[in-house]
């Protein structure tokens, strides 16, 4: 016996070496895509598509294309050439013949045709993922941008028949329901706003996902799935594919999951009924410069970047338009750079005044306000603060050298609201019918909770209160020398201070009493088109301002004023 046992041991090691490292090939996934006039989205979508971390040799795709008047199939033959080697299979279906359906108004018009031919592709898909006998098939349709290259690997992750991954977009909509009426139409509830906006993160159970909906083939209860209102008994819902399918997983107990647990990527809004591709367009815009904002950027192949179209640089109704940026964050300045490009304006980039790089020498040729200390800190001024200033200080003396009418001015910090260039083409209307205006607000911190009475005559402006940030502002000729005038440098607060201190709406007297002359007239534009990137305590906030050395008091202020 002792002879046997190392023996039969021996037998069992060579038999099986491996046996406690077995390795399992990932599931099979096919990626089913429907595309209909998108020329203007497909290049980012396919690009984004592609750098999904997930072995390519385990997906198929299905993608389907019909009734386009534009360039769409020729951009997904392009791509489709590019990588159909990498892929474990390619299936394409290409109708180039009807352009529209019968009785169809327009691009965002939904005919009962468009309907049903629209069910009967989704559920040609669902059944042809089924006869390949695909682990999952994810429904991803071409007006969504993946950005996180993980996305698929953590949906399978969640292990449940139905699951869609919470996409961003313009204001408050997304890819999922969180309420169903008794008819089966979309209903707000209070649980739906913090989910958007990512205040509560988890995985929920909903009665509605769209546009992106993993589905495990592999569990029993994915049978039941359909888009076809005849395959649901009793059927009493509209004929609408999104809807159906829903009802098709509530009436069988499949239970359906958003997850907002990571930033996973955008979708556009959809259109209304009157709208047309040049609102698809303004919505991908919107998309591209939220992407910026969080300092990302929709991807593009290089043999793509030909249907991708800028607008052509301008400077609307301004003569300048100045960023201002320092030297030493070349990030900043690059990402706003194509946020500019994005937005079609054509911007100069100012160089700010460094604080860090004020010396003792230099701060002594400046006046400081005896009396000010900060409202919140109660501290001095920041070197940062004075390095701001400046900046700002710097391109008042060059709108007054150079005789600039009408100057907007840019902090290199800062999101874009959605229809950024509309907004402010309507914001600049109504501040140029009024001969006397001197500074408007884009972009501000209201610090006092009262009213501001709407500018007689205006949708869009305001009369501002006590204001806080200079993120982004228009001035006009008289107003730059109303701030120059008023010599500054000889009783220095913050800029923040210092503008509702010459408009006359600061709440320390003491402080309004060193500027006598507070005549500057300003408005804001209302809702504002400007927020900052990040807030004091977010995630990535980062202030050279505030992250600046504070002066000290017996070198900087003056008791001879």
């Amino acid at each position: 016996m002792l002879l046997k046992v190392p023996y039969l041991l021996f037998v069992i090691i060579l038999r099986f070496p491996n046996s406690g490292s077995v390795q399992y090939k990932k599931s099979t996934v096919l990626i089913s895509v429907l595309v209909r006039n998108k020329q203007h989205t497909l290049p980012y979508f396919l690009s984004n598509l592609e750098r999904i971390n997930y072995p390519k040799d385990r997906i198929s795709l299905w993608i389907r294309s019909d009734h386009n008047s534009d360039e769409s199939i020729k951009i997904l033959n392009i791509w489709i050439n590019s990588v159909t080697n990498q892929y474990h299979s390619i299936y394409t279906e290409f109708e180039d013949d009807d352009k529209t359906y019968m009785g169809e108004l327009g691009v965002a018009h939904w005919t009962d045709d468009r309907f049903e031919h629209l069910m009967n592709v989704r559920t040609e898909a669902l059944n042809f993922a089924r006869k390949i006998w695909a682990d999952y098939i994810w429904s991803v349709d071409a007006d969504v941008f993946i950005q996180n290259p993980d996305t698929l690997n953590y949906l399978i992750s969640k292990n449940v028949t139905i699951v869609a991954p919470m996409l961003q977009s313009e204001g408050l909509y997304s890819n999922f329901w969180f309420g169903m009426t008794e008819d089966y139409y979309y209903m707000r509830t209070k649980e739906y706003q913090p989910i958007v906006q990512r205040k509560n993160i988890s995985c929920y159970s909903v009665p509605m996902v769209h546009s992106c909906v993993l589905i495990d083939l592999r569990k029993d209860e994915s049978d039941y799935l359909t888009y076809k209102s005849s395959e649901i008994e009793n059927y009493n819902g509209p004929e609408d594919d999104i809807i159906v399918f829903a009802l098709s997983a509530m009436k069988n107990g499949v239970a359906m999951y958003i997850c907002n647990e990571h930033l996973f990527g955008y979708i556009t809004v959809p259109l209304e009924e009157n709208d047309d591709i040049d609102m698809d367009i303004e919505h991908l815009l919107n998309i591209k410069i939220e992407a910026l904002n969080q300092d990302s950027a929709l991807y593009v192949k290089d043999d793509l970047e030909t249907f991708v179209k800028q607008p052509k640089k301008d400077k609307l109704f301004f003569d300048k338009i100045l960023m201002i940026n320092l030297k030493r964050r070349p990030d900043r300045r690059e990402r706003m750079e194509k946020c500019f490009d994005e937005l079609g304006l054509e911007v100069e980039v100012f160089e700010a005044v460094d604080g860090k790089l004020l010396n003792q020498t230099f701060l002594e040729t400046l006046t400081f306000m005896p009396e000010f200390k900060d409202p919140y800190h109660k501290r001095s001024m920041k070197l940062g603060e004075i390095g701001c200033f400046l900046s700002h200080y710097n391109i008042w003396n060059q709108i007054v050298a150079n005789n600039y009418e009408i100057t907007f001015v840019l902090e290199d910090d800062i999101r874009f609201e959605s229809f950024f260039i509309s907004r402010l083409i309507k914001v600049m209307e109504e501040v140029l019918k009024f001969p006397n205006w001197d500074l408007v607000y884009l972009g501000r911190k209201r610090l006092q909770d009262k009213d501001e009475p709407w500018v007689k005559g205006t949708q869009f402006l305001v009369e501002p209160s006590y204001s806080y940030w200079t993120i982004g502002y228009v001035l006009s000729l008289n107003g730059a020398k109303k701030l120059i005038d008023a010599k500054p440098l000889t009783k220095l607060v913050p800029v923040d201070e210092y503008l509702p201190i010459l408009f006359n709406k600061h709440p320390r007297d003491n402080w309004k009493n060193y500027y006598p002359e507070r005549n500057l007239i300003a408005f804001s534009a209302a809702p504002l088109l400007i927020y900052p990137t990040h807030y004091t305590g977010e995630e990535g906030y980062i202030s050279d301002t505030e992250d600046s050395i504070i002066i000290s008091d017996n070198i900087i202020y003056k008791d001879d004023l």
